[in-house]
């Protein structure tokens, strides 16, 4: 839709030099969640892969687990006033038996690209959903591997490179390979991208993979990794005290500040191989 970036005109001021250029910012557009006609949430997003987002979120949130049980996602049509169609607006679709959620997740609201979990319950909430048990999972990591994960996630951000101004988020595999890589303007969905990508390839659990984001580690990443079966989740930046017990509690690998060879494990160190291990 073109619609990832736009282009405005700009004051630059650099070392006392004053000019006029134009500059290429990130868009962010609200997108309204619908589940069968009825309203369910609304997040500010980077558009595109709108459909991932949509079936991330409902993954996160324990409604779906498998591509069987989302009959269909279209935007809705009409969704202005004057008829047009926004793509701002989208409808999911559930398959004949597939439940829906219960009042606390069906939550009308507007969330702000860093809102997070917005006073929503924690522990006890993710414990009872999760689907997957993630800390059987045999996945092994090299710290060199994961050392070299952040470049790799930052090469494949094409928008970055022309705004500077979106996270992402990246699935990899024990050596370091990427199967996908997602961005925008807000970290968790950029991680909802990613596993609405997931679900929709039918790759649900994400057994044996390493889940890369951009920025910290937050309770919310935490449980969506959980949610999607990621028995590792690695971030750049710090992660909460709320991620880490998640992550123990999960039996999840949990890293921050993986910057360089330097990197701290808060949680599943076991998977963490070391030279000469």
């Amino acid at each position: 839709m073109g619609r990832v970036t736009v282009r405005e005109k700009v004051l630059r001021i650099r070392d006392g030099a004053v000019s006029e250029r134009v500059d290429t910012l990130v868009a962010e557009e609200p997108l309204e969640i619908r589940l069968d006609g009825a309203p369910l949430s609304v997040t500010m997003r980077t558009p595109g892969h709108d459909f991932d987002l949509a079936a991330g979120f409902l993954v996160g949130e324990g409604v779906v687990a498998a591509r069987e049980e989302v009959a269909a996602i279209r935007y809705c049509a009409g969704a202005a006033e004057d008829g047009v169609n926004t793509y701002n607006v989208l409808d999911v679709s559930l398959a004949p038996g597939v439940p829906r959620p219960d009042a606390s997740v069906e939550r009308n609201f507007y969330t702000t690209s860093s809102c997070g979990l917005c006073g929503k319950a924690s522990l006890d909430a993710v414990r009872t959903k999760a689907r997957w048990p993630v800390a059987d999972d045999g996945l092994r990591v090299g710290a060199d591997t994961l050392a070299q994960l952040p470049d790799r996630l930052r090469e494949a951000q094409r928008v970055f490179d022309r705004t500077g101004g979106l996270h992402a988020a990246g699935l990899f595999t024990a050596d370091g390979e990427p199967l996908a890589v997602r961005e925008d303007v807000g970290r968790h969905n950029a991680v909802d991208k990613l596993v609405g990508w997931a679900l929709h390839a039918g790759r649900l659990p994400l057994r044996g993979t390493v889940l890369v984001v951009s920025g910290r580690a937050s309770f919310e990443l935490a449980q969506k990794a959980w949610m999607a079966g990621v028995p590792a989740l690695a971030a750049v930046s710090a992660p909460s005290s709320l991620a880490v017990e998640l992550a123990a509690e999960a039996g999840m690998t949990l890293v921050g500040f993986l910057r360089g060879s330097s990197m701290n494990v808060y949680a599943g160190r076991r998977r963490v191989l070391l030279d000469g291990c």
